[in-house]
């Protein structure tokens, strides 16, 4: 896959940990992503929300996009729409998509790279496949992340981070068996580019037949590890996890995974916020009050315009 590669060999490596003395986080359930049609009707796979909160948090939905080779005409994407409350983090492995939103935030990601936009106080954004993909086809392949905003950082100003694919942070596996690349947050002392305001830590991680991945992790952060395509086992007990099936951890220092294919995965987990949700679509607050008063912000256009330029692959190319 297109995602960001690397020769292992040449990487920094995760430290050894001791098999014996390590406190291993046990999976606590594994689910089965459900299938929703999004924006102008695009599949996605969706592992939660349907776990209990207190698994994800501070996470609000995960939705796998793909992966899909669509013909000429057949891609989709989600036009106009808004948000407050919370970031979406896009994270494409194949394909294009375009990002626009009212701040004048945009930029086009493809093949390892991540658009991060913090919604805060509210804005309008659209994410879009570019028109050559439209026109021509092709794969299509991306994961598209909301965290949640703790209760004091919801009314900040909005944000837009371009994150390209070689400022991602490249790590090896201790037997240079996995390629690790860190989105966001620490993995044993390794930041990752993504300036976050929820302490997180997310990676994308491939591991060879065999391979076997061991990763320190904070024991005050939740953990979960969703497969993108192959097969493996997670966990000291070698519970099996294969595409479209998430695995959350109960407590423990370190997680521990091994795979049966060439395996693809997602590790991510954060500081609990532990405060009241309330959500309506695209709002994310702590109050019912807070979403009626988002609901009438974004029909009295307060939220924002749509009249900004859209920013396409050509333009990228010439900046």
């Amino acid at each position: 896959m297109p995602a960001v590669t690397a020769d292992t060999l040449t990487l920094p490596r995760l430290p050894e940990l001791p098999e014996a003395t390590t406190a291993w986080r046990g999976v606590r359930r594994v689910v089965r992503a459900q299938r929703f049609l999004e924006g102008e009707g695009f599949q996605v796979r969706r592992p939660f929300p349907g776990v209990e909160l207190a698994d994800a948090d501070p996470f609000l939905l995960l939705d796998h996009m793909g992966a899909v080779e669509y013909g000429p005409g057949e891609a989709k994407g989600a036009p106009w729409h808004p948000h407050r409350g919370f970031e979406t983090v896009t994270y494409m492995i194949d394909g294009v998509f375009e990002h626009r939103d009212s701040t004048g935030g945009g930029g086009v990601i493809t093949n390892g790279g991540t658009q991060w936009m913090t919604a805060g106080s509210g804005v309008l954004h659209s994410e879009l496949p570019s028109q050559e993909l439209v026109a021509r086809g092709g794969l299509f392949h991306g994961v598209q992340l909301w965290v949640n905003l703790p209760k004091a950082a919801k009314w900040t100003p909005p944000r837009y981070q371009d994150i390209k694919p070689e400022n991602t942070r490249l790590l090896s596996s201790d037997d240079g068996g996995a390629l690790v690349r860190v989105i966001a947050g620490d993995v044993a002392g390794h930041q990752g580019p993504g300036m976050t305001r929820t302490p997180i830590t997310y990676l994308h991680a491939t591991l060879t037949a065999g391979a076997r991945l061991t990763l320190p992790w904070p024991e005050d952060f939740t953990a979960m590890v969703y497969v993108l395509s192959g097969r493996g086992t997670v966990g000291a007990d070698r519970r099996p996890l294969e595409e479209g099936r998430l695995a959350t951890f109960g407590d423990g220092a370190a997680l521990t995974m091994r795979a049966g294919t060439t395996w693809d995965v997602l590790v991510l987990g954060g500081l609990p916020l532990r405060e009241p949700v309330a959500r309506y679509g695209p709002f994310v607050m702590n109050t019912r009050a807070e979403i009626l008063q988002a609901v009438e912000d974004f029909q009295a256009g307060r939220l924002g315009v749509t009249h900004v330029p859209h920013v396409t692959a050509a333009d990228e190319e010439l900046s």
